[in-house]
C-alpha cells in the first residue's frame, strides 16, 4: 500500500523559483501519541523527506526516477523548493528529527503557485479552468504522499489528515486537491473501482475538471448496473477511500503515469463539503494547532 497523492514527471517547469524568505520554526500541527505531524523546519529536514519518498517510490513502487535522483537517493523536483513539507515524526526514535520522520506530505498554496510555475497536478489535470471559475476561492495542493511501510496504520493517515486540516486552516483554504493513485498502469485492472467513481462521485457542474485531452483515459468501464458499490470501495486504495468519506469528488477521467507504474485520478475536496462529524472530529484539536 502507499499512500502517494502525485508523483514526478520527467520534465518540470523550468520557470519555478525557490522561496526566498526564511522558513520560520513551526509548531506541531497534530499530535496521535508518540507520532506528531509539523511542516519541515529546515532544508535538511526537506532533504530527509525526499529520501522517504525515494525508499518508497524507487525501492518499493520501482518507480523510474532520474540518474541523479538514484545517485543521490532522493526524490526531488522544481516544486520542491516552493512547496511545504509537511512530516510524521516518530518521536520514540532515538535521535534527532531527520531520523524520526516516517512520511510526508508536500502542500503548495494557490498564492505560492501563482507566481512559481503553477500546480504540480495541472501537468496531467485541467486544474486552470477549475481554479478559473472559483475567483474568490484559495486553493490548495495535496502531493507526494507517502509513508514507511510500518507506518502504514488508521492513525498515521489521521495524523497525516489532521496537518493538512489545521494547515488549511491556518492559511485560510477553500478548496483541497490533488492527484489520487491506484497501482499499475492499466486502468482496465481496476475496472469496478473507477467506474463506481465515475458513475457515483464524479465533480460535476462548477467542480467539474477534467484529464487533459492528450492523457485522458476512460473511467467508464462498467455500466452503472453492474457495480457492486461494497466490493468497489474495499478496491479503492485506503487514501482514497479516505478522501471519500470526507466528501471528496473526483474529476473526469484518469491519467496514466508511467514513470510511477500507476494510475491517476484528480481529487477535488471543497472546505465547505466535508462531512460535519470529520470537522468536529479533527477541528477541535487541529484548530489549536492552526493558530
Amino acid at each position: 500500500m502507499t499512500l502517494d497523492l502525485a508523483h514526478p514527471h520527467p520534465v518540470a517547469p523550468a520557470d519555478i523559483a525557490p522561496r526566498t524568505a526564511t522558513r520560520p520554526v513551526t509548531d506541531a500541527l497534530g499530535r496521535i501519541g508518540n507520532l506528531e505531524t509539523r511542516l519541515a523546519r529546515s532544508p535538511a529536514e526537506s532533504d530527509a523527506a525526499q529520501a522517504v519518498r525515494y525508499r518508497v517510490f524507487a525501492e518499493e513502487m520501482n518507480a523510474r526516477l532520474s540518474p541523479d535522483a538514484v545517485r543521490r537517493k532522493r526524490d526531488t523536483d522544481a516544486w520542491d523548493m516552493v512547496c511545504d513539507h509537511l512530516l510524521v515524526l516518530d518521536t520514540a526514535i532515538a535521535g534527532d528529527a531527520e531520523e524520526q520522520i516516517v512520511g510526508t506530505y508536500r502542500l503548495l498554496r494557490q498564492e505560492v503557485a501563482a507566481v512559481s510555475g503553477g500546480f504540480y497536478s495541472q501537468s496531467e489535470f485541467d486544474v486552470d479552468a477549475l481554479v478559473a471559475r472559483h475567483p474568490g476561492k484559495r486553493f490548495m495542493e495535496l502531493g507526494r504522499s507517502c509513508v514507511l511501510p510500518e507506518y502504514r496504520t488508521r492513525r498515521t493517515v489521521e495524523l497525516l489528515w489532521q496537518g493538512c486540516w489545521a494547515y488549511a486552516l491556518k492559511h485560510g483554504a477553500d478548496v483541497m486537491f490533488g492527484c489520487a493513485s491506484f497501482p499499475g498502469a492499466i486502468p482496465e485492472e481496476h475496472a469496478l473501482a473507477l467506474s463506481f467513481l465515475h458513475h457515483n462521485v464524479r465533480a460535476k457542474d462548477e467542480w467539474s475538471v477534467a484529464a487533459l485531452p492528450e492523457f485522458h483515459r476512460t473511467m467508464d468501464l462498467m455500466p452503472v448496473e453492474a457495480i457492486d458499490a461494497k466490493r468497489a470501495l474495499a478496491a479503492m486504495p485506503p487514501l482514497v477511500k479516505g478522501y471519500l468519506r470526507l466528501g471528496a469528488s473526483i474529476g473526469s477521467g484518469a491519467v496514466v503515469d508511467h514513470a510511477f507504474g500507476t494510475t491517476d485520478v484528480l481529487i477535488v475536496l471543497p472546505i465547505g463539503r466535508i462531512s460535519g462529524r470529520y470537522i468536529n472530529y479533527y477541528g477541535a484539536d487541529a484548530g489549536r494547532f492552526s493558530s
